[in-house]
Formats: C-alpha cells, sequence, structure tokens
C-alpha cells in the first residue's frame, strides 16, 4: 500500500526506523560537537544491508532523475517492497535527509576550517559557493532546502529542518565573524542569506546552459551585502 508523503511542514518529531533507529538523529553543531535525541538501538543485519541499499538506489534515482524520483522505484532497485522503504524511510524528506546528511557533515567541517581564514568575507562566500555546489548535486534539492528554511522557524521537527538547524548555526558564526570585521552589513540575518543561496542554486538548476550562473548571482549578492 502506498503511504502518503508528509511535507516538510508535518511536524513528525520523531523519525524511526526498523528494529526503533531514529533516522537522522544524529546532529553535528557548528562547534564540532555531535549529540543524540535518544540512543539509537542497533539494527539487524538484514535491516542494515536494507537500509543502505535504499540510500545508495536513492542517491543514485536522486542524481539521475531529481528528487522527486518515484520511491516504488528505488524500493525496487534496491530488492525491497515499498513497505520495508517506508518503515526506514517514513516519506520523501527523510529519506531526502539521510542522503543530503554527507554533504552536511563536509558544509559543517567546512564551516569550521574556515573560521581560521584571514579574509572572514572571503571565508563565507566560499561556504555559500560550496552550499550552492552540494545543493546541484540532486535536481529539486535546492527547492526543498528553500522551503525548510522558511518553514524551519515554526517546524524544527521535520526530517529536512533538522538539517537546517546546524547549517544555519555555522552559516551564523562565519557570517558574524564577517560583520565583526566590517565586511558585510550589520542588519543581514543568516536566514535570509540562506535562502538567498539556495535561490541561486535553484536559478542555476534551472539554467543548465549557462554554466556560470551562479558564480554572477552570488557575485551580485555579495555586493549587496557589503556596507
Amino acid at each position: 500500500m502506498h503511504r502518503p508523503e508528509r511535507s516538510p511542514r508535518g511536524g513528525m518529531l520523531k523519525v524511526r526506523g526498523v528494529e526503533g533507529k531514529e533516522v537522522g538523529a544524529m546532529v553535528s553543531t557548528a562547534s564540532g560537537e555531535t549529540s543524540h535525541r535518544t540512543p539509537p538501538r542497533p539494527m539487524r543485519a538484514d535491516a542494515r544491508r536494507n537500509y543502505e541499499r535504499l540510500l545508495a538506489e536513492a542517491r543514485a534515482a536522486f542524481a539521475a532523475h531529481g528528487t522527486d524520483a518515484p520511491l516504488e522505484e528505488v524500493a525496487k532497485r534496491a530488492g525491497v517492497g515499498i513497505g520495508t522503504l517506508y518503515r526506514h524511510f517514513p516519506n520523501r524528506y527523510a529519506l531526502m535527509s539521510a542522503v543530503f546528511e554527507d554533504a552536511v557533515g563536509q558544509l559543517l567541517a567546512r564551516s569550521r576550517e574556515l573560521l581560521d581564514d584571514p579574509q572572514p568575507c572571503g571565508a563565507l562566500v566560499t561556504w555559500l559557493r560550496d552550499i550552492i555546489r552540494h545543493a546541484g548535486e540532486y535536481r529539486g534539492l535546492s527547492r526543498a532546502l528553500m522551503t525548510v528554511s522558511y518553514s524551519a522557524s515554526y517546524d524544527d521537527g521535520s526530517e529536512l529542518g533538522r538539517c537546517s538547524g546546524p547549517i544555519r548555526e555555522a552559516g551564523s558564526a562565519l557570517l558574524t565573524r564577517a560583520q565583526e570585521a566590517g565586511a558585510v552589513r550589520p542588519g543581514v540575518s543568516i536566514g535570509d542569506l540562506l535562502q538567498l543561496t539556495n535561490a541561486i542554486a535553484l536559478a542555476a538548476e534551472e539554467t543548465p546552459a549557462d554554466p556560470d550562473l551562479a558564480d554572477r548571482l552570488l557575485t551580485l549578492t555579495v555586493r549587496g551585502l557589503k556596507p
């Protein structure tokens, strides 16, 4: 039976899979700390294999066809039924969150490295460019991230919203540093900046014939940030 997918506004506070494992429960912060909302229970070996196969096939499907690729096809290619997919990933956003988890970890690690950059504004721009590059790996991800950036203020329980929190924290640290150096206007917020960045990624996604579009738009954005 096809289970209806929930939107990022669905208000699901906990996402649990087989054996009570909480999907995406581990969160890394900009300071490098890692915490768990609840201690995850280990999966059985067969459940772990199914989880990894589903994740691998989802990455391939999202890269080839975008994040709205049919989940039934993902399950079929992983050799499991759609019910097994939904036991691990209760909706599309839970699956997208798991697929994007590696990219989130890389972005957080990169933000910590850039905190030592002698050019605070340049460090911020470099990190924003990394966000655009990662969002461009899966068609449709930038649009979903824009939705999450808008809704995260009142729906921190959404699957992608849990990825958004650490990203916003990491970006805030880089933005504050640039503002304290006088390179960025004090009224700029990280929420607005991430929305602009995701919009640039979406524009680049919709205009594949112009590979330089993202850099041009980001340059225009940075000019608008200066005092």
